[in-house]
Parts: C-alpha cells; sequence; structure tokens
C-alpha cells in the first residue's frame, strides 16, 4: 500500500523541488488535463531509469481519482525511489483542493471515453430498433456486447484502434509540461 499525501502537502515538496510529480494516466488523458510540472509517464511503460536526477527526491504518483494508482502500488514501490506517495485522490483531490491544472478544451476526450460513448450508443439504439422495427436489430447490441466481451479478455479494442483514426483524435499529444 502506498502512503497517501495530500494536494497541499504535494504543491510544498513541488515548489521547495522536494519532489517529483509522476502522473501514470495515458497520453490522451494528460493532454486534456493535467497538473502543471507533472511528468507524464503511463504505467504501462514506466522506467524508474527514466528520473536518474530524482532518486533522491520524494516520488509521487497520480491517477485520475487514486483508483489506478492504488492497484498499481506493488510495482510502483519497486521502481527504486527513496520515498513514494500517492497523491490523495488524484487529480480530482487536486482540483478539489483548488489547486491549478492545464486544462486544454481542444484536445479530444480520452479514448476510452469515447469508445463508452459511442458503444453506450450503439446498444441502445440496436435495444431501440429492435424493439420498434425488427427483432433482427437487436443483432446491433449483441455484436456491440460481443467486441466488448472480447475486448476485455484480448486487452485490444477494435472500436477504440477506428477512433484514434479519426481527425480529432489525431493530433500530437504533449508528453511533459
Amino acid at each position: 500500500m502506498l502512503k497517501e499525501a495530500d494536494a497541499r502537502t504535494v504543491k510544498a515538496w513541488l515548489d521547495g523541488g522536494r519532489a517529483v510529480l509522476i502522473d501514470i494516466r495515458e497520453s490522451d488523458e494528460y493532454a486534456r488535463e493535467h497538473i502543471l510540472g507533472a511528468q507524464l509517464l503511463p504505467l504501462s511503460g514506466f522506467d524508474a531509469a527514466d528520473f536518474p536526477e530524482d532518486h533522491d527526491k520524494i516520488a509521487v504518483f497520480h491517477c485520475a481519482s487514486g483508483d489506478r494508482t492504488c492497484a498499481a502500488a506493488p510495482e510502483i514501490l519497486e521502481r527504486g525511489f527513496k520515498e513514494v506517495y500517492q497523491l490523495k485522490d488524484g487529480l480530482a483531490g487536486w482540483k478539489r483542493s483548488g489547486l491549478p491544472t492545464h486544462v486544454d478544451r481542444k484536445a479530444p476526450i480520452s479514448i476510452m471515453r469515447q469508445v463508452q460513448i459511442v458503444a453506450g450508443s450503439l446498444v441502445l439504439l440496436g435495444v431501440l430498433l429492435g424493439w420498434l422495427v425488427s427483432p433482427w436489430l437487436y443483432g446491433l447490441s449483441a455484436f456491440v456486447g460481443a467486441g466488448l466481451a472480447f475486448a476485455g479478455i484480448s486487452g485490444t479494442c477494435a472500436m477504440a484502434k477506428l477512433l484514434r483514426l479519426l481527425p480529432y483524435n489525431r493530433r500530437p499529444l504533449a508528453t511533459t509540461s
């Protein structure tokens, strides 16, 4: 289990140069909104060697709410930092404390939210069309459900890959602030 530090404490550590703040969310989430000074390093590609000058500092990890960070605690604790914390309640806790974030409203919402919106809409459409037009159209909902189940089992999402091809999802995403 990671020790937690509240947003005001982390801000003081950052201002004093005592800590490094590491955002473990994905690049599309980071591009939309992030804490100024946070370094983006999604857990999937995290390597402690990326922070050679910061190993003597306090490492504070965060995600959107704290759930992903908590789930990844064993992996994070093995990264070789002197002292490791989790930002209490993640980005949401930072914002609740009234601390500033960088927001880019032009950045697309995260791919996973886009998948949820499109999949949910297609399921609803399939049910409505099945009820109003023909029971055969319930097949649309079944197809989307099967695709989501496959995505969960395989770890690959065809819908996310298709959504990434849309023009508004192709803009380059920042990796650090």
